[in-house]
């Protein structure tokens, strides 16, 4: 605005004010501060075929990670003028932004730290695998936190243009790090139970991104699931089928991207040790049941995996031997990934198995007579509805993607099955 009353009050004159897009909140002693939402404006001043953009030097970094216009960081009014005017030369901030992802990179959590829980790290490395929701319960101190926070250490490499998606969300709510400009790391988000329904899907009177959003393209983790307030987890439904998040207000409609990775975890009971080998339960039948209620089945059928942790043996927990790295899992992660990749090449939408719709699965799960076979008396024993059918064909998918299977074989179909009997 300053620039523009200036320009308007023939002060001074340029050619260039067509040519730039300016974008920085002026301080009464001139300095240029800096602001949120920088990283979109910059997209959108390429996208609208303009030269450059001036901004603050606090937001050059964020603006540089853009390719194909020119940014220029000014740190006072006097600067951004000089430079308009043509009496100050500024070179343009230029970044390699493949060292940005590699730079960028890094955690300190590791796989190799859990100690047991085999099986749970199974179900992970699908999860992983095939982009499948997880649902986890068990007794406190069964190590559900610990495995939740070590799923965006095997999950692929996040791409440039993924990166791009999940730090414009960062930039626009300004939970932006000047020191990393790209974030290359998945998120992994864990609000707490007493979170809003404005909180974790978006909101307020001027529409922000919610919890869902900042978890876009990583991880979205909710502990203690039966206590976070049901209305709260019922408009979780929209984000986990359609991979977005649509706020309407009076004058307009907002879209926020949230593609996540749900991972859930809960105590069987209010007290945490029903079933438990070790520890007497002191709930009632009528509290037990309660407390399951308390999450929707709705909400628990769009959960692919669903598993017991149970409390690890002392044997276990004070073994010397350490487990499989995150690199090592990931690894094979990535491989399983390839294969999607390819399979799926010529979709704009599906990436993963967890993102088949019926044609696909038509066409990509077919059964041998075995195996539809268990498949049907399976969900006529567990009750299953049309979507925990197709959420074992997914996984399954996903499990015979794993051993480099083309179809899906009796063994895939049984395994899959064992991940849906407690959903």
């Amino acid at each position: 605005m300053a620039i523009g009353i200036l320009a308007a009050t023939d002060l001074f004159h340029s050619d260039l004010l067509e040519q730039y897009a300016i974008i920085g909140e002026l301080s009464l002693d001139g300095a240029v501060r800096s602001v949120p939402g920088v990283l979109p404006v910059a997209l959108c001043a390429r996208d609208g075929g303009l030269k450059g953009i001036l901004v603050p030097e606090a937001n050059k970094l964020e603006a540089a990670v853009v390719k194909g216009i020119d940014v220029i960081a000014v740190a006072t009014l006097f600067q951004a003028v000089e430079f308009l005017a043509g009496e100050r030369k500024i070179e343009p901030l230029q970044l390699a932004q493949d060292d940005l992802l590699v730079s960028c990179s890094r955690c300190s959590d590791d796989f190799q730290d859990v100690k047991g829980q085999e099986h749970v790290k199974r179900a992970f490395e699908i999860a992983a695998s095939g982009g499948h929701n997880i649902a986890l319960t068990g007794p406190p101190g069964s190590g559900k936190t610990m495995l939740a926070r070590r799923l965006p250490t095997i999950l692929p490499q996040m791409s440039f243009e993924e990166a791009l998606e999940t730090t414009k969300i960062y930039s626009i709510v300004g939970k932006l790090s000047p020191e990393e400009p790209l974030i290359s790391v998945r998120p992994f988000r864990a609000p707490h139970h007493t979170i809003s329904d404005a909180g974790l899907i978006g909101g307020g009177q001027v529409p922000r991104p919610g919890e869902v959003s900042l978890a876009h393209n990583g991880v979205l983790f909710l502990d203690e699931l039966p206590e976070f307030k049901k209305h709260v987890l019922e408009v979780l439904r929209q984000p986990l089928e359609a991979g977005d998040v649509s706020i309407a207000r009076a004058l307009q409609t907002l879209q926020f991207p949230a593609r996540f990775l749900l991972v859930v975890a809960s105590n069987p009971c209010p007290c945490g040790y029903y079933s438990d080998k070790l520890r007497e339960c002191t709930c009632s039948p009528q509290q037990i049941q309660r407390y399951a209620a308390k999450v929707s089945g709705p909400l628990l059928d769009r959960i692919d995996l669903h598993l017991e942790v149970g409390a690890v043996p002392f044997k276990e927990i004070n073994e010397e031997r350490r487990g499989e790295s995150s690199a090592q899992i990931k690894k094979r992660v990535d491989e399983t990934r390839i294969i999607q990749q390819i399979r799926y090449s010529g979709s704009l939408k599906i990436h993963c198995n967890a993102q088949m719709g019926p044609g696909d699965m038509e066409k990509y799960c077919q059964l041998d007579s075995a195996s539809m076979r268990l498949l049907e008396k399976s969900v006529e024993k567990l009750g299953l509805s049309a979507r925990g059918y197709h959420r074992i064909l997914k996984i399954a998918r996903t499990i015979a993607d794993m051993d480099k299977k083309e179809n899906l074989e009796l063994s895939h179909v049984a395994e899959a099955v064992q991940y849906r009997r407690n959903g």
